[in-house]
């Protein structure tokens, strides 16, 4: 090993000063080259070139950065990422292109490899004195070149491709083997045929070329401050930096910078930044992280208080706006958000409008909140009824709009599957089939031939078959089981209650290619007809699914509780193996809680043992262990509930689809207590194994944390209480939940959900965290009042949870040591973890709605069945309600005066006509008064009759719009699903209190030392949790799972 030295010009954290810095540089003459034809005794190990290649291709840094899209194309055989190139990607083009790229030559389906060239002893070539930094690396990574070809023995030809035509000229012939051509000569002589890639590549260079000739022309907008200049005005307080988040009702006119860094703190703003117009934003799209000065005092603006449809600015200028917040300019990007976007190209007739002959199109992307791109293509025409794939690569102050180049087709607008494919493409969800090389290091499972448990694996692990019921609950017709649940009386009197999750880290080795594209999925994703597994199916339908009657691996939590106080003795966790006797859904579970005993006999479980009475006794086991862990379940959630967890509201609407795929029905969830019985069991699962986790690892465990809300987002809630004479404290959780206990109307149980979903609306995300990345006081989970939390139990189709399961596992003095990922490295996994996770969500929530709108296509006026539903008003606005629909689990616009101008107005049946008038809005409600006919006023959560209309797009997704045709609510019919009933919270609490008191009055009496009552009360904050409808699926996700909000696209 040969040490040196190398200098470095390292930007700082988002733009900050570059610094000079001189380290140390180990050179290591035996460095892995990732070739199956190397004889040198190279590792093979890992990932490998095929030896069937042709050649070996070896971009330079500017081929990298150019054309990595053509690099992706999987014809592409023999690729060699140099070091060199990659460095400079990261430092030229940012994470989000970086991070790509590590994951193509980490994929198995790709024949690619990256060569580490500047530790490489013989290879790696020093930067000479005053030597441009470009020419350094285009020499460095030819050097490279010349030593793999030599390190191969001639057998394969070296490709080297660049577009630097000076080094074309030098280095071209200079050694024999080793080749230098530009990138289309490369296509032209290699892959003639490939015409995507030859497309592709003109495209891209036409957006080059129109870049460059832009230069030096009329300035459009300001030029961005340097970015040394920026990272001091940052630390000095001049500038503030934060993720720019456009509003996607009013792309045109407003946008919000979320502040961010402790820089901001010293300005003393608790709101975020308004951005008006899009002069003031600056070349910056949605998502970027964005350098801001704030405008004076004098020039600040309130947002628009109006419905409204994505107006320009100048429409938009006469509207009423709020009172006037923190407003500001964005002066320098510190990080892009350019991604693939989903765009249209111009209708026919627009396209006339510019002319037969223009190759500069502007296309229109599927998202509102990305401006307009312009591309150059021939293929306008041909491709405006498709939805294509485009990407940004300029955007200069010389031009109103980002110059960019065509990527791709996906399909015939309003074709589902094209559909489905822009959803995907839109939240950077990549779910190709699993590669062969992952499918050879599953199990082999051969039909004939169950999967057995291994002798040494049962020697190892602790038999839970022949000693423990074990049973699932989960949804009708579920594949992937996670976990499943188990309780006895123990013959001291006292309860175990066992949580048993599927064992996926025996299946999925670290560091292998099953658990690499895992990692790089991070989760299943569930769309409305669909999901794309996160794990193969040989593993999550199958091998770790906790399946009925078959034997599995598993990490089970085994609790000994009280069998009077359920209070908590002891816990241990174990890998075990496991049976489960019995697959349960939700409903099934739910007749047995409310005495149905016939569906215990009629399960096919026991449809199978021929002796009636083994029938009998088998069903009375299940059913005394289902209630049994319900009474447990109360007990903890009622517990919690009165150290201020809270219960909050969302509705998970199902789309009732057939084999062909046609939509039968939308159907709200309807919450059961099996579903509470459920989700208690796993949060305190979730919760022991944190504080284990984190005890053994203190400064690299994987936690999750709820930050509290933000006051100012709870305004709305405070004042829609108000309206019906409630009061909302929301200064700690606790008074929130006791606030929203007492907002009850009688006459109307929708005030109290509504309310709730209003809470949720302002709760903060919850996100994953390196426990050595945040001091201790910010782990806490606001949602569940809980002080550490974490996510162990859905390891098939959550990525942090097998995280989790090797820190326990590792925790274990008998269990595997070492491997883990540092605190740095597992920082960055939990940022990637937290992006898929929100890319998922609105995946789910996007392709529900896709579905919504195919619905009510099929209930339109066309049709003559149209769509009635009864609302609820919930928010006042200039123009109009925001109304929501519980029979759909929708929310969205109403308006009370249209586009023309008029204004609603009432008839004696109640139906609703448009007439000339205005509109008058007060704090809880909204007046309009009509030159003639009765006038309209609604109050805050006033009934009213809607039709659910759907306004179709070229562009854009299909949205969901209401309109009022009555004052009056509407009667449901009998068909309607009816709302379900569960027991009062406050009534649930207050029983249990009462219980509680009975039980400490009794133990008083017989002599129960104050020791063992003060220990009672200390284990009941320790175990404080949250408890309310749907709660496991809603509370994971504290405010992505809200109410289904159709008002995203109505302008609200």
């Amino acid at each position: 090993m040969l040490r040196t030295e190398k200098v470095l010009l390292l930007r700082g954290p988002q733009g900050r000063r570059s610094v000079r810095v001189v380290r140390e540089h180990y050179l290591r003459p035996h460095v892995p080259c990732g070739s199956a034809l190397c004889r040198a005794g190279c590792p093979r190990e890992g990932k490998l070139l095929s030896d069937d290649a042709t050649h070996y291709v070896v971009p330079d840094w500017k081929a990298v950065q150019d054309y990595l899209e053509i690099l992706e194309f999987p014809e592409m055989k023999g690729l060699v990422f140099m070091q060199t190139a990659c460095q400079a990607l990261q430092h030229q083009r940012g994470r989000r292109q970086y991070n790509k790229l590590r994951n193509l030559v980490r994929d198995a389906r790709h024949d690619c490899v990256m060569f580490f060239n500047e530790f490489q002893l013989f290879s790696y070539l020093p930067r000479e004195k005053g030597e441009p930094l470009e020419k350094w690396q285009t020499r460095s990574i030819y050097n490279a070149c010349v030593w793999y070809h030599n390190h191969l023995s001639g057998r394969m030809p070296i490709v080297m491709v660049t577009d630097d035509g000076d080094a074309i000229k030098q280095l071209g012939s200079e050694t024999e083997g080793v080749f230098v051509i530009s990138f289309k000569d490369y296509l032209d002589n290699f892959w003639p045929d490939l015409k995507a890639a030859h497309e592709l590549l003109e495209s891209v260079q036409q957006s080059r070329r129109e870049s460059e000739g832009q230069e030096g022309g009329r300035k459009e907008y300001a030029e961005h401050v340097p970015p040394e200049a920026l990272g001091a005005g940052i630390k000095s307080g001049r500038f503030l930096q934060g993720v720019l988040n456009v509003n996607k009702h009013r792309a045109q006119v407003e946008a919000f910078v979320r502040l961010q860094g402790s820089g901001n703190k010293e300005k003393d703003l608790t709101t975020d930044v308004l951005i008006h117009g899009t002069r003031a934003r600056n070349r910056a799209i949605h998502g970027d992280v964005v350098a801001v000065e704030l405008l004076p005092r004098s020039e600040w603006k309130g947002r628009t208080a109006a419905l409204c449809e994505n107006e320009a600015e100048d429409k938009a200028a006469g509207e009423a706006a709020g009172e006037p917040m923190p407003t500001g300019r964005v002066v320098g990007l510190l990080q892009k958000n350019w991604r693939d976007f989903v765009a249209t190209f111009p209708s026919q007739e627009e396209s006339q409008s510019h002319g037969k002959a223009a190759q500069k199109v502007l296309v229109t992307p599927w998202d509102y909140r990305i401006p307009k791109i312009r591309i150059s293509t021939h293929q306008a025409e041909a491709l405006q009824d498709f939805r294509v794939v485009v990407r940004i690569d300029s955007w200069e102050s010389t031009s109103l709009y980002p110059n960019g180049h065509f990527v791709r087709v996906l399909g015939r607008i309003g074709d589902l599957e094209s559909e489905i494919q822009t959803i995907l493409v839109e939240n950077s969800i990549s779910v190709k089939p699993f590669s062969e090389a992952q499918m050879c290091e599953m199990p082999p499972v051969v039909p004939d031939t169950p999967w057995e448990v291994c002798p040494e694996e049962e020697r190892r692990r602790t038999d839970l078959r022949d000693t423990h019921l074990v049973f699932s609950i989960d949804p009708e017709g579920c594949e992937d089981v996670d976990d499943a649940l188990s309780i006895r009386e123990l013959p001291n009197g006292d309860l175990e209650l066992g949580v048993h999750i599927a064992d996926v880290t025996h299946f999925v080795a670290a560091g292998s290619y099953t658990d690499i594209e895992a990692r790089a999925r991070a989760t299943t994703y569930y769309l409305a007809d669909r999901r794309y597994d996160m794990l193969p199916a040989v593993l999550s339908a199958n091998l770790c699914s906790l399946l009925g009657n078959v034997d599995r691996y598993a990490v089970s939590v085994l609790w000994e509780l009280d069998g009077a106080s359920c209070d908590i003795k002891r816990v241990c966790y174990k890998r075990s193996i496991i049976r489960s006797s019995f697959q349960l859904s939700y409903e099934a579970a739910q007749a047995l809680l409310d005495g149905d005993r016939s569906v215990a006999e009629s399960l096919p479980e026991l449809a199978g043992l021929p002796d009636g009475a083994a029938r009998a006794r088998k069903a009375e086991e299940l059913c005394w262990a289902v209630g049994r862990l319900a009474e447990v379940a109360r007990r903890m959630r009622a517990r919690r509930d009165l150290l201020g967890a809270l219960e909050l509201e969302g509705v998970e609407v199902r789309v009732q689809l057939d084999a062909q795929k046609n939509i039968g029905d939308l159907v709200p969830r309807q919450p059961l207590e099996a579903h509470e019985v459920v989700a208690e069991c796993m949060i305190l699962a979730n919760h022991w194994v944190a504080k284990e986790v984190c005890g053994r690892f203190p400064h690299r465990a994987l936690l999750r944390q709820h930050p509290p809300p933000r006051q100012e987002f709870f305004a709305e809630l405070r004042q829609c209480a108000a309206a019906k004479g409630f009061a909302m404290d929301t200064r700690s959780n606790k008074a929130l939940a006791e606030s929203l206990d007492r907002a009850d109307d009688p006459s109307d149980p929708l005030v109290n959900r509504i309310l709730r979903s209003m809470a949720t609306q302002a709760m903060s995300n919850a996100v994953y965290f390196s426990t050595g990345s945040c001091p201790e006081e910010e782990f806490a989970h606001y949602g569940l009042a809980l002080d550490k939390y974490t996510h162990f139990t859905s390891p098939i189709r959550r990525y942090a949870d097998i995280v989790v399961h090797r820190l326990l596992l590792e925790a274990d003095p008998a269990g595997p040591k070492g491997g883990g990922p540092g605190s740095t490295e597992l920082e960055e996994l939990c940022r990637h973890i937290n992006s898929r996770n929100r890319a998922a969500q609105h995946a789910q929530k996007q392709s529900t709605e896709l579905f919504q709108c195919m619905y009510f296509k099929d209930k339109g006026p066309e049709r003559e069945e149209p769509c009635t539903a009864d609302g609820v008003v919930y928010s006042i606005r200039t123009n109009g309600v925001l109304v929501f629909v519980p029979r759909y689990g929708i929310k969205g616009a109403a308006y009370l005066r249209n586009k023309e101008g008029l204004v609603l107005s009432c008839q004696g049946d109640g139906a609703c006509e448009w007439r000339p008038g205005s509109l008058q809005r007060f704090p809880t409600r909204i007046t309009s008064t009509p030159a003639s006919g009765e006038g309209v006023t609604l109050n805050l959560f006033d009934h009213v009759t809607v039709k659910i209309l759907v306004q179709t797009s070229r562009c854009h997704a299909d949205t969901v719009r209401l309109q009022i045709a009555s004052c009056r609510p509407l009667q449901a019919p009998a068909g309607d699903p009816p709302q379900s009933s569960r027991v009062s919270r406050t009534e649930l609490v207050r029983e249990v209190t009462r219980t509680a008191a009975e039980e400490a009055a009794a133990q008083f009496a017989q002599g129960k030392s104050q020791a063992k009552k003060a220990e009672e009360e200390e284990g009941c904050a320790e175990y404080r949790q949250t408890q309310g409808s749907n709660l496991y699926r809603l509370l994971e996700e504290i405010k992505d799972l809200a109410l289904m909000d159709v008002s995203a696209n109505s302008g609200a």
